[in-house]
């Protein structure tokens, strides 16, 4: 048995840490901050096998490019000449290529589909609760060019074997019969899944800190003891702990981290924003994206949670609610008999997407040291491969092989 230290206490160190304590591992969690307050809780909660073309592709340049001229678009690019920014930017570009969605295709299908599995397991194996319901997702649309969009994407999606039905405005509006939808059409994902994600986080933390799984929430790692080859500890500003292995698992938060190990790491925080209508009398039973708005609704229970933008901001947290305002004033554009009024700042959550500039996200061991591990760079289905991506880590700990080919993830990639 030997001692892991897992930094960082969203869904993807929660889901390493557990599948490690199956593994019969001593594992300690290090989280800078409440693990409440981190993005996995407010989250739009979808399971997304759907989710197979990277955001980096061909065309969402000039895309982001006119969003950006709009205060309440659902993409900004936060203005900051520094380096780090430019060589996102960069290699972004130089991945928004046919090639590369032809590559990451397979490699981002076979990862979503062993963590819907995974999910499966967990919602009947009685260590966790989180409202599991499978009832697909529906890619709604209102213009002839989304239209086309979604088309193309829906031929893609079932060449590599995850379904994907084209659906008429009228065939949409008979999958909600309690919500008027107006829409020109939609792409219905059935194998797709939600949950509630704040359900999902206590639940784990709650079933870690039952089988001795040691969190310590509010520890900033400082740095590390490092012995040739090798880390033997990790430091906090409350103290230094003795580990055998260290996940890295930060999220938006991992390159300060790789930077204390030497090495700079390209990911950045790409922030959401999300909030909640309590109560609705008539609620979606299908969560949906919106195309033109890229903005998402996801029902919890009697609750529907409405979120959306990707704000490239590094790790900057503020709230800027003109993109909030977008997402509101989005909403009735699709379902116009949902009444959203513009939330008060309070009640608004915010949470920073960890982006590599491929859209793949990083797995596996860190090239400088032996017994590092990283997990990170899951861009925005982080939920949606938490399982997958905790399992694969505790297979490459025990020298195991490993569930699937995760070559196209190792983290010395750039």
């Amino acid at each position: 048995m030997a001692h892991i230290g897992v930094v960082g206490g969203g869904i993807i160190g929660l889901c390493s840490a557990y599948y490690l304590q199956k593994a019969g591992h001593q594992v300690t969690l290090f989280d800078q901050d409440n693990i409440a307050d981190g993005c996995s809780f407010g989250n739009a909660g979808m399971i997304v096998p759907s989710h197979i073309i990277p955001l980096t592709q061909p065309g969402i340049i000039a895309k982001g490019m006119r969003w950006m001229m709009k205060s309440t678009s659902p993409f900004y690019i936060k203005p900051q000449f520094n380096k780090e920014l430019l060589r996102w930017g960069w290699l972004f570009y130089r991945h928004a290529t046919p090639e590369h969605v032809e590559r990451s295709v397979p490699v981002l299908r076979n990862l979503s589909l062993l963590s819907k599995m995974l999910y499966q397991d967990l919602a009947t194996n009685g260590d966790l609760t989180f409202e599991w319901q499978e009832r697909g997702l529906l890619m709604l649309y209102k213009t002839v060019s989304a239209e086309y969009e979604m088309a193309e994407e829906a031929e893609v999606a079932n060449w590599a074997g995850i379904q994907a039905k084209i659906l008429s405005g009228h065939q949409v509006q008979d999958m909600e019969p309690n919500v008027r939808v107006d829409v020109r059409g939609g792409v219905w994902y059935p194998g797709d899944a939600h949950l509630n994600p704040g359900q999902l986080m206590r639940s784990l933390v709650t079933y870690l800190q039952k089988n001795r799984v040691q969190i310590l929430e509010n520890h900033s790692v400082t740095g590390f003891n490092k012995t040739g080859s090798l880390i033997s500890a990790i430091q906090t500003q409350h103290g230094t702990y003795q580990v055998d292995t260290v996940v890295v698992a930060a999220g938006a938060w991992s390159p300060t981290i790789t930077r204390m190990l030497g090495s700079d790491l390209c990911i950045q925080g790409g922030k959401g924003y999300s909030f909640m209508l309590r109560n609705i009398d008539n609620n979606l039973r299908v969560p949906a994206i919106l195309l033109e708005a890229r903005a998402t609704a996801t029902p919890m229970g009697h609750d529907l949670r409405l979120a959306g933008t990707l704000e490239v901001a590094d790790t900057d947290r503020t709230i800027n609610m003109n993109r909030v305002r977008g997402i509101v004033q989005s909403i009735a554009n699709y379902y116009p008999d949902i009444k959203v009024n513009m939330p008060t700042v309070e009640t608004v959550w915010r949470g920073l997407r960890p982006c590599s500039p491929d859209g793949l996200p990083y797995i596996g061991k860190f090239t400088r040291f032996d017994n590092v591990i990283l997990a990170t760079g899951h861009g925005m289905i982080g939920l949606s491969l938490a399982p997958a991506t905790g399992k694969l880590v505790s297979e490459i700990i025990d020298n195991q092989t490993t569930s699937l080919d995760i070559s196209a993830f190792r983290p010395d990639r750039f």
